[in-house]
Protein backbone atom coordinates (compact mmCIF):
# COMPACT_ATOMS: atom_id res chain seq x y z
CA UNK A 1 0.00 0.00 0.00
CA UNK A 2 1.29 3.70 -0.77
CA UNK A 3 3.22 4.98 2.27
CA UNK A 4 1.25 8.65 1.36
CA UNK A 5 -1.21 7.32 3.51
CA UNK A 6 -1.73 7.87 6.78
CA UNK A 7 0.83 5.89 9.27
CA UNK A 8 -1.18 2.00 9.94
CA UNK A 9 -2.69 2.82 13.93
CA UNK A 10 -4.42 5.74 11.82
CA UNK A 11 -5.35 3.69 9.12
CA UNK A 12 -6.76 1.13 11.44
CA UNK A 13 -8.46 3.70 14.28
CA UNK A 14 -10.28 5.20 10.85
CA UNK A 15 -11.52 1.65 9.98
CA UNK A 16 -12.84 0.96 13.45
CA UNK A 17 -14.32 4.06 13.86
CA UNK A 18 -15.99 4.06 10.13
CA UNK A 19 -17.11 0.70 10.25
CA UNK A 20 -18.45 1.67 14.07
CA UNK A 21 -20.13 4.40 12.03
CA UNK A 22 -21.59 2.75 9.68
CA UNK A 23 -23.53 -0.11 11.61
CA UNK A 24 -25.01 2.94 14.14
CA UNK A 25 -26.51 3.96 11.44
CA UNK A 26 -27.99 1.15 9.63
CA UNK A 27 -29.01 -0.46 12.86
CA UNK A 28 -30.03 2.61 14.22
CA UNK A 29 -32.25 4.16 11.10
CA UNK A 30 -33.56 0.44 11.23
CA UNK A 31 -35.17 0.93 15.28
CA UNK A 32 -35.99 4.27 14.61
CA UNK A 33 -38.27 3.13 11.09
CA UNK A 34 -39.95 -0.26 13.22
CA UNK A 35 -40.15 2.93 15.64
CA UNK A 36 -42.56 5.16 13.01
CA UNK A 37 -44.27 3.05 11.06
CA UNK A 38 -45.65 -0.29 10.99
CA UNK A 39 -45.61 -0.52 7.14
CA UNK A 40 -42.45 -3.15 6.17
CA UNK A 41 -41.98 -1.41 2.72
CA UNK A 42 -41.92 2.18 4.42
CA UNK A 43 -39.17 0.47 7.03
CA UNK A 44 -36.65 -0.95 4.72
CA UNK A 45 -37.01 2.41 2.47
CA UNK A 46 -35.75 4.81 5.67
CA UNK A 47 -33.52 2.20 6.65
CA UNK A 48 -31.92 2.25 3.17
CA UNK A 49 -31.86 5.73 2.62
CA UNK A 50 -30.04 6.69 5.91
CA UNK A 51 -27.64 3.76 4.72
CA UNK A 52 -27.12 5.10 1.45
CA UNK A 53 -26.48 8.80 3.07
CA UNK A 54 -24.29 7.70 6.02
CA UNK A 55 -22.19 5.17 3.85
CA UNK A 56 -21.24 8.00 1.23
CA UNK A 57 -20.56 10.40 3.91
CA UNK A 58 -18.19 8.19 5.39
CA UNK A 59 -16.27 6.87 2.79
CA UNK A 60 -15.87 10.67 1.63
CA UNK A 61 -14.57 11.11 4.91
CA UNK A 62 -12.46 8.43 6.10
CA UNK A 63 -11.17 7.19 2.31
CA UNK A 64 -8.75 9.55 1.97
CA UNK A 65 -7.19 8.03 5.27
CA UNK A 66 -7.60 4.72 5.48
CA UNK A 67 -9.43 3.74 1.81
CA UNK A 68 -12.55 3.18 3.38
CA UNK A 69 -12.91 -0.31 3.17
CA UNK A 70 -15.22 -0.75 6.25
CA UNK A 71 -15.52 -4.44 4.81
CA UNK A 72 -12.99 -7.67 5.70
CA UNK A 73 -13.74 -8.58 1.80
CA UNK A 74 -12.34 -5.33 0.24
CA UNK A 75 -9.28 -5.46 2.52
CA UNK A 76 -8.42 -9.05 0.88
CA UNK A 77 -9.46 -8.09 -2.20
CA UNK A 78 -7.39 -5.07 -2.13
CA UNK A 79 -4.61 -7.19 -1.13
CA UNK A 80 -5.28 -9.97 -3.66
CA UNK A 81 -5.31 -7.28 -6.59
CA UNK A 82 -2.61 -5.21 -5.50
CA UNK A 83 0.16 -7.83 -5.44
CA UNK A 84 0.99 -6.88 -9.15
CA UNK A 85 0.82 -3.49 -8.69
CA UNK A 86 2.35 -2.61 -5.61
CA UNK A 87 -0.70 -0.50 -4.17
CA UNK A 88 -2.53 -3.55 -2.15
CA UNK A 89 -2.80 -3.50 1.64
CA UNK A 90 0.13 -6.12 2.96
CA UNK A 91 -0.89 -8.87 4.83
CA UNK A 92 0.01 -7.24 7.94
CA UNK A 93 -2.09 -4.71 6.81
CA UNK A 94 -4.87 -7.17 6.57
CA UNK A 95 -4.07 -8.52 10.04
CA UNK A 96 -4.78 -5.29 11.50
CA UNK A 97 -7.81 -3.97 9.32
CA UNK A 98 -9.93 -7.13 9.79
CA UNK A 99 -9.80 -7.22 13.36
CA UNK A 100 -10.69 -3.40 13.82
CA UNK A 101 -13.54 -3.57 11.33
CA UNK A 102 -14.90 -6.53 13.07
CA UNK A 103 -14.73 -4.44 16.48
CA UNK A 104 -15.87 -1.57 15.40
CA UNK A 105 -19.18 -3.67 13.44
CA UNK A 106 -19.76 -4.94 17.05
CA UNK A 107 -18.77 -1.68 19.03
CA UNK A 108 -21.82 -0.12 15.93
CA UNK A 109 -24.46 -2.12 17.07
CA UNK A 110 -23.99 -1.91 20.86
CA UNK A 111 -24.21 2.21 20.42
CA UNK A 112 -27.03 1.97 18.65
CA UNK A 113 -29.03 -0.15 20.89
CA UNK A 114 -28.03 2.44 23.82
CA UNK A 115 -28.89 5.40 21.74
CA UNK A 116 -32.67 3.96 21.64
CA UNK A 117 -32.96 2.71 24.66
CA UNK A 118 -32.31 -1.23 23.64
CA UNK A 119 -30.93 -3.54 25.75
CA UNK A 120 -27.28 -2.65 25.26
CA UNK A 121 -26.04 -6.23 24.68
CA UNK A 122 -29.02 -8.67 22.93
CA UNK A 123 -28.52 -11.25 20.29
CA UNK A 124 -30.66 -11.25 17.46
CA UNK A 125 -33.43 -13.54 16.94
CA UNK A 126 -34.22 -12.66 13.38
CA UNK A 127 -33.51 -16.05 11.26
CA UNK A 128 -32.08 -15.03 7.65
CA UNK A 129 -31.29 -19.02 6.77
CA UNK A 130 -32.49 -19.87 3.60
CA UNK A 131 -30.91 -20.47 0.00
CA UNK A 132 -32.33 -17.58 -1.76
CA UNK A 133 -30.76 -15.38 1.04
CA UNK A 134 -27.22 -16.95 0.60
CA UNK A 135 -27.56 -16.55 -3.19
CA UNK A 136 -28.29 -12.46 -2.87
CA UNK A 137 -25.44 -11.99 -0.78
CA UNK A 138 -23.25 -14.06 -3.70
CA UNK A 139 -24.84 -11.06 -5.93
CA UNK A 140 -24.43 -8.18 -3.75
CA UNK A 141 -20.21 -8.89 -2.68
CA UNK A 142 -19.58 -9.67 -6.11
CA UNK A 143 -21.56 -6.74 -7.79
CA UNK A 144 -20.07 -4.22 -4.63
CA UNK A 145 -16.59 -5.22 -5.79
CA UNK A 146 -16.88 -5.15 -9.06
CA UNK A 147 -17.70 -1.43 -8.95
CA UNK A 148 -15.48 -0.37 -6.55
CA UNK A 149 -12.70 -1.93 -8.24
CA UNK A 150 -14.24 -1.29 -11.15
CA UNK A 151 -13.93 2.76 -10.53
CA UNK A 152 -10.43 2.24 -9.14
CA UNK A 153 -9.47 0.18 -12.41
CA UNK A 154 -10.83 3.21 -14.68
CA UNK A 155 -9.13 6.05 -12.94
CA UNK A 156 -12.51 7.73 -11.37
CA UNK A 157 -12.39 6.39 -7.70
CA UNK A 158 -13.20 9.77 -6.38
CA UNK A 159 -16.72 8.82 -7.46
CA UNK A 160 -16.54 6.35 -4.80
CA UNK A 161 -18.80 8.18 -2.08
CA UNK A 162 -21.84 8.41 -4.62
CA UNK A 163 -21.64 5.32 -6.57
CA UNK A 164 -20.43 2.80 -4.28
CA UNK A 165 -23.46 4.30 -1.76
CA UNK A 166 -25.93 4.10 -4.93
CA UNK A 167 -24.80 0.65 -5.38
CA UNK A 168 -25.64 -0.35 -2.49
CA UNK A 169 -29.12 1.49 -1.91
CA UNK A 170 -30.34 -0.36 -5.52
CA UNK A 171 -28.93 -3.80 -3.87
CA UNK A 172 -31.27 -3.21 -1.06
CA UNK A 173 -34.03 -3.49 -2.80
CA UNK A 174 -32.81 -5.92 -5.74
CA UNK A 175 -31.24 -8.44 -3.30
CA UNK A 176 -33.75 -10.26 -0.95
CA UNK A 177 -30.84 -10.60 1.55
CA UNK A 178 -30.97 -6.41 1.26
CA UNK A 179 -27.19 -6.98 0.81
CA UNK A 180 -25.00 -7.28 3.85
CA UNK A 181 -22.23 -7.78 1.25
CA UNK A 182 -19.92 -7.34 4.33
CA UNK A 183 -18.74 -10.03 7.20
CA UNK A 184 -17.64 -7.28 9.50
CA UNK A 185 -21.01 -5.97 9.26
CA UNK A 186 -22.70 -9.54 9.16
CA UNK A 187 -21.09 -9.98 12.43
CA UNK A 188 -21.94 -6.74 14.51
CA UNK A 189 -25.38 -6.90 13.46
CA UNK A 190 -26.16 -10.35 15.31
CA UNK A 191 -26.03 -7.99 18.63
CA UNK A 192 -28.79 -6.03 17.84
CA UNK A 193 -32.29 -7.81 18.73
CA UNK A 194 -33.85 -5.21 15.77
CA UNK A 195 -34.78 -4.88 12.15
CA UNK A 196 -31.35 -5.02 10.65
CA UNK A 197 -30.13 -7.76 13.20
CA UNK A 198 -29.51 -11.18 12.04
CA UNK A 199 -29.59 -14.22 14.30
CA UNK A 200 -25.87 -15.61 15.10
CA UNK A 201 -26.63 -19.19 13.82
CA UNK A 202 -27.47 -17.39 10.08
CA UNK A 203 -24.17 -15.68 10.39
CA UNK A 204 -22.04 -18.61 9.00
CA UNK A 205 -23.78 -19.11 6.11
CA UNK A 206 -24.41 -15.39 5.24
CA UNK A 207 -20.73 -15.01 5.51
CA UNK A 208 -19.58 -18.02 3.33
CA UNK A 209 -21.44 -16.50 0.55
CA UNK A 210 -20.14 -13.25 0.91
CA UNK A 211 -16.58 -14.66 0.48
CA UNK A 212 -17.84 -16.69 -2.86
CA UNK A 213 -19.15 -13.40 -4.35
CA UNK A 214 -15.81 -11.72 -3.36
CA UNK A 215 -14.26 -14.75 -5.41
CA UNK A 216 -17.08 -13.97 -7.90
CA UNK A 217 -16.39 -10.31 -8.08
CA UNK A 218 -13.14 -10.75 -8.60
CA UNK A 219 -13.48 -12.69 -11.93
CA UNK A 220 -15.72 -10.81 -13.43
CA UNK A 221 -13.57 -7.51 -12.69
CA UNK A 222 -10.59 -10.11 -14.29
CA UNK A 223 -13.06 -10.29 -17.21
CA UNK A 224 -14.20 -6.72 -17.54
CA UNK A 225 -11.37 -4.96 -16.56
CA UNK A 226 -8.24 -7.22 -17.41
CA UNK A 227 -5.82 -8.59 -15.25
CA UNK A 228 -4.15 -5.66 -12.56
CA UNK A 229 -1.24 -4.12 -14.19
CA UNK A 230 2.35 -4.07 -12.66
CA UNK A 231 4.14 -1.61 -11.27
CA UNK A 232 7.41 -1.28 -12.99
CA UNK A 233 10.24 -0.10 -11.12
CA UNK A 234 10.41 3.75 -11.46
CA UNK A 235 6.16 4.15 -11.09
CA UNK A 236 5.30 5.06 -7.65
CA UNK A 237 2.58 3.14 -6.20
CA UNK A 238 -0.59 5.04 -6.29
CA UNK A 239 -3.13 6.02 -3.03
CA UNK A 240 -5.83 2.56 -3.52
CA UNK A 241 -9.48 4.18 -2.03
CA UNK A 242 -11.27 1.43 -2.10
CA UNK A 243 -14.80 1.53 -0.41
CA UNK A 244 -16.98 -0.66 1.02
CA UNK A 245 -20.62 -1.76 1.91
CA UNK A 246 -22.79 -2.04 4.77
Amino acid sequence: MSEDLAPLRRRVAAEAVGTALLVAVVVGSGIQATELSQDVGIQLLANCLATVFGLGVLIAVFGPVSGAHFNPVVTLAAHLTGRRSGDGPSLREVAAYVPAQIGGAIAGSLLANAVFGQPLLSLSTHDRSAHHLWLGEVVATAGLLLVAFGLNRTGRANLAPAVVAAFIGAAYWFTSSTSFANPAVTIGRAFTDSFAGIAPASVPAFIAAQLLGAAAGLGLLALVFGPSPRQTADEPAPITAVPAAR
